[in-house]
């Protein structure tokens, strides 16, 4: 399973979608000028094949393993990470001020998309340390950044997202963990922590010398609900003043989940104060800790879509290798009876450009949603809203695209691909969880059809769509979507009940984020075809136009269901439904 980073492809992303030549003509990211972006594209590239690739195998076919209450990694992988932190990858977007580059979040995007093409299950670890650095920068007191985020910024600590439990999933309003106030002693002022939390990524390992978990919790007097929430740190050693680590503070890894896919990462269950001496310090205002947390469940959910565009890479690359090299059959037609290449065959043309063009679109999307991010930093408040507007499309059919990807790979690997010798099972394996997590997908179309559809009186999601128009409606299919989507988005806005509303999210999401990543493929096809470059027109021309006259098409025909409205989903009772 070789990996060759998709650097020229990724680089044209960030100068179109992104547009990182406006973010560098900023004082806060002027250093993110043309020679800067293109060495830590080529830099993460290339560690990531050489570094983090190689491990990707092993670690499905090992995995994490938990004996003694620790959790022990194959043989490669302490080294791999020790080289990623000494390298500064994790550091790419930090804070400058607790030891970060202060580039954009684009190039961070960049950072993850490379290494988590090459392992998607070690990427894991990294990924939750952004989220966490995001976190405290913009909720944390002074004092809590100065303590934690410098190490957490250079990667030498990681840091987790304990939002789970085990009677309360995506409801968070259920949940039931403790934290009592301490009012007296060496820990005066923090607070004692007692829960049990499940599906905790990268929860307990040995790769980094200390973990920073984010859990939510209950104080004594919190309202019910999601409003009586708050958000602490708890680390699995105690900071002594001087930065020094302490004694073990009490929680511990209780057991690992064995898993469909990304076996290298360790999901854990971790435990609480089982002695009743886990210390946490409050992150924020009390009972607001959900807010403290949405600003790590927004930077994970982009970069959970992003895991889409990697899955979707490592597939195709994988499966344009078997393509080319498996002989099987002479080509319908052929004056000549010898087989040929695979590739050769209409069936399999279409797929592998199916594969190039999703993955290619779901990059479009994504780092065009990153620039937008990275322009709402910049105090842009149209950028900031489109930005969430775009989260969900990202999240959600990014991760489709993945798993579709992955499954065109095992296809055309035949048989061969029900054989998990080949790998491209794997690829499968490791997409399906991403869908899941961070929101589940129909939370992700809900949330998009519920709070992002009135954002802005509505602005925010029809001007994206008037956008489209403007700029990409000399292309009939896509102006054809586009148009779509206003009259979807219309009558959920006026006719639709709330049940209309959901019953339709998901195919509006498709339709819009379909229509969104048509556009910047658009943008990223004048830009390739305005250079001197026949080569690399030719080959974008191919992906852009499959997707724009045949993904793009059937997007267009998931407009009756997303106005279908929710009458037909009851027309069975529970009872009937289930028996």
């Amino acid at each position: 399973m070789t990996y060759a980073a998709a650097t020229q492809d990724q680089l044209l992303a960030i100068r179109v979608n992104a547009g990182i030549g406006d973010l560098a003509q900023s004082a806060r990211f002027a250093s993110a000028e043309p020679d800067m972006v293109e060495a830590i594209v080529e830099g993460i590239g290339q560690f990531a094949a050489g570094e983090w690739a190689p491990l990707n195998r092993l670690g499905d076919l090992e995995g994490s393993k938990l004996a003694n209450g620790v959790v022990r990694l194959p043989e490669g992988f302490a080294e791999a990470y020790q080289a990623y932190v000494e390298q500064g990858w994790n550091a790419i977007a930090g804070p400058v001020d607790f030891g970060g580059q202060g580039l954009p979040f684009t190039l961070a995007c960049n950072v993850l998309e490379n290494l988590g093409t090459a392992n998607m299950a070690f990427n894991l670890l990294p990924m939750l340390s952004v989220g966490a650095i995001e976190a405290l920068e913009h909720h944390g007191a002074p004092e809590l950044q100065q303590k934690y985020l410098p190490k957490l910024v250079s990667g030498e600590w990681s840091g987790t997202m304990n939002l789970t439990e085990p009677q309360a999933g995506s409801d968070l309003g259920a949940l039931r963990s403790t934290a009592v106030p301490i009012a007296e002693g060496e820990h005066a002022g923090k607070y004692r922590i007692t829960g049990t939390k499940i599906f905790i990524t990268w929860g307990e390992h040995e790769l980094s010398r200390n973990i920073i978990h984010l859990v939510l919790a209950r104080l004594p007097d919190a309202p019910e609900g999601s409003r009586g929430i708050s958000l602490f740190i708890v680390p699995k050693y105690h900071v002594n003043t001087d930065g020094s680590l302490g004694s073990r503070n009490d929680l511990r890894c209780v057991s690992i989940e064995h898993k469909l896919g990304i076996n290298a990462s360790p999901t854990c269950v971790m435990s609480y104060g089982d002695n009743g001496e886990c210390i946490g310090e409050l992150v924020g205002v009390p009972n607001r800790g959900l807010a403290a947390m949405f600003t790590m469940m927004n930077n994970a959910r982009i970069n959970v879509g992003n895991q889409g565009v990697q899955i979707g890479e490592r597939a195709t690359q994988q499966a344009l290798t078997y393509a080319r090299d498996r002989i099987q059959s002479a080509r319908a037609g052929s004056p000549g009876r010898a087989p040929v290449a695979i590739i050769e065959h209409p069936d399999v043309r279409r797929m592998l450009l199916r594969m190039k063009a999703l993955t290619e679109g779901a990059r479009a999307l994504l780092y065009y949603t990153a620039g937008q991010v990275d322009r709402g930093t910049l105090g842009d408040t149209g950028a900031a809203a489109r930005a969430e507007v775009l989260t969900p499309l990202i999240k959600a059919w990014g991760t489709d695209v993945g798993i579709e990807v992955a499954s065109l790979g095992v296809q055309i690997h035949g048989g061969m691909g029900f054989i998990e010798e080949t790998g491209a099972a794997q690829h499968w394996r490791d997409s399906r969880i991403a869908p899941i997590y961070e929101g589940t997908n129909g939370i992700q179309a809900a949330d998009l059809v519920t709070r992002k559809l009135g954002l802005e009186d509505g602005q925010a999601l029809l001007g994206l769509i008037a956008d489209i128009l403007r700029d990409g409606g000399d292309e009939p299919s896509l102006a054809a979507l586009a148009q779509d989507c206003t009259a979807v988005a219309d009558w959920l806005r006026s006719d639709a009940s709330l049940d209309d509303r959901l019953a339709g999210s998901v195919p509006f999401c498709t339709m819009l984020a379909v229509a969104v990543a048509g556009w910047q493929m658009l943008r990223q096809l004048r830009a390739v075809e305005a250079e001197d470059n026949p080569a690399n027109a030719a080959a974008k021309r191919a992906s852009v136009r499959f997707f724009l006259d045949r993904i793009v098409p059937e997007a267009t025909g998931l407009r009756a269901s997303a106005i279908a409205g929710a009458a037909d989903l009851y027309a069975l009772d529970t009872a009937q439904l289930a028996g």
